[in-house]
C-alpha cells in the first residue's frame, strides 16, 4: 500500500530543541539549509573551504569543518556528492555522531548498496526531494512545496519516523506530499531514470535532430522546434500537472492525430528488454560495483565519455541557435 504524508501528518516539534547540521552547501545543501532556517530550526553548515563556503557566508551562515558541524548537531543531513560520501562519512562524520543522533540522506544510494553502514545506535532516515535544489528553494519561497521520497532505514530511538517527517516539513516537502519507500527502491528508481529513460529519450532526440539536419533543415531550426523553444519543457510541466494523456488536449487535433497514429511505428523497438536489463544491473548491484571501480581507476571511462559529448556537432548547433535567439 502506498503511503503519502502531508503537512497534517508532520510536526516540527521532534526537532524543536535540536541543532541540524547540513553537510555540503551545494545545490541541495543550500536550498535545504535556507528552508530549514526559515522554518525556525537551528542550522549549522559543514563544508570545506571552497566557493560553496563563500556562498554560505553570504547567506548568513558560518561554515564549519564537517567534523565540527557534526559534533554540534543532533540531526545531520548528509548532502555531499554520492561518490565521496562513504569516505567522508567514515572520516569526518561517523566518529563524531552520538547515540540517538539522526542521520538523514537525500538519496538512498550509499546505504542501499552497502557503501555506508551506520551504527545501530543512530536513527537513519531519507528525505529525497524529486526536485533540483533551485526548485526546492523557489517552491518553498512560493509556498508550493515539492514531492519527496521518504523512508526510515533504522529506528534506534523510536522517534525516527517523526523526526524524518519533521525534516520533510521543515524543507517544505510535505506541502506537496512525501511518498514512503525504502532506500533501495528510491535509489533504484533514480538510477533507472538516469540510465534507462533518460538515455532512451536522449537517443530519440539525437536521432531526430540528425534526421532533420541530414534532410537539409538548418540545425538552428531543428533544435528550436524540438526543445530550445521551451515548448517541450512546458508540455512536460503540464503533463505533471494534468496527466500525460490529459495534456494532449492542449495540442491541436492535427498534433494529436499524428502522435497517436504514428506511435505504433515505434512499437517494435526493444526498449522494454533493454530497460529490464538495466534495471537488473541496478537491483543486482553490478552498476554500483562498476561505478566504484571506475572511481578507483581515476574515472577513465567517465572522462572519455564527457570528452566525446563535448565534440558532438549538436554543441555547436546549440551555441548558434542560442546566439540567434539571444538565449
Amino acid at each position: 500500500m502506498t503511503t503519502v504524508y502531508y503537512d497534517a501528518d508532520a510536526s516540527l516539534e521532534p526537532l524543536a530543541a535540536s541543532t541540524v547540521a547540513v553537510l555540503g552547501y551545494g545545490n541541495q545543501g543550500r536550498a535545504q539549509a535556507l528552508n530549514l532556517r526559515d522554518s525556525g530550526l537551528e542550522v549549522v553548515i559543514g563544508n570545506v573551504d571552497d566557493p560553496y563556503a563563500l556562498q554560505a557566508r553570504e547567506d548568513g551562515f558560518e561554515p564549519l569543518p564537517l567534523a565540527e558541524a557534526t559534533r554540534r548537531a543532533d540531526a545531520v543531513l548528509l548532502l555531499i556528492p554520492d561518490e565521496v560520501q562513504a569516505e567522508v562519512y567514515r572520516r569526518d562524520v561517523a566518529p563524531h555522531l552520538d547515540r540517538g543522533d539522526l542521520l538523514c540522506f537525500a538519496h538512498g544510494y550509499n546505504v542501499a548498496f552497502g557503501h555506508i553502514t551506520a551504527d545501530a545506535a543512530l536513527d537513519v532516515v531519507m528525505v529525497a526531494p524529486r526536485m533540483i535544489g533551485a526548485g526546492v528553494r523557489q517552491r518553498f519561497v512560493d509556498g508550493r512545496g515539492f514531492p519527496s521520497f521518504v523512508g526510515v532505514h533504522q529506528d534506534a530511538t523510536g522517534h525516527a519516523h517523526a523526526r524524518m517527517l519533521a525534516i520533510a516539513r521543515a524543507i517544505g516537502s510535505t506541502r506537496a506530499g512525501c511518498l514512503e519507500c525504502t532506500f533501495g527502491d528510491e535509489a533504484t528508481l533514480d538510477l533507472f531514470t538516469e540510465q534507462a529513460f533518460g538515455p532512451a529519450m536522449g537517443a530519440a532526440m539525437r536521432v531526430a535532430i540528425e534526421t532533420l539536419v541530414e534532410a537539409g533543415f538548418p540545425p538552428e531550426a531543428a533544435l528550436l522546434e524540438l526543445y530550445l523553444s521551451g515548448e517541450l519543457a512546458y508540455s512536460l510541466e503540464k503533463a505533471a500537472e494534468l496527466g500525460m494523456v490529459a495534456q494532449w488536449e492542449l495540442h491541436s487535433h492535427t498534433s494529436q492525430y499524428g502522435s497517436m497514429t504514428r506511435s505504433a511505428r515505434f512499437a517494435d523497438l526493444d526498449l522494454k528488454e533493454r530497460m529490464k536489463a538495466i534495471l537488473a544491473e541496478i537491483r543486482g548491484g553490478s552498476f554500483a560495483r562498476e561505478w566504484q571501480a571506475e572511481q578507483a581507476a581515476g574515472l577513465p571511462v567517465f572522462k572519455a565519455a564527457k570528452q566525446m559529448m563535448r565534440h558532438h556537432p549538436m554543441v555547436e548547433w546549440e551555441a548558434k541557435a542560442k546566439k540567434a535567439f539571444r538565449r
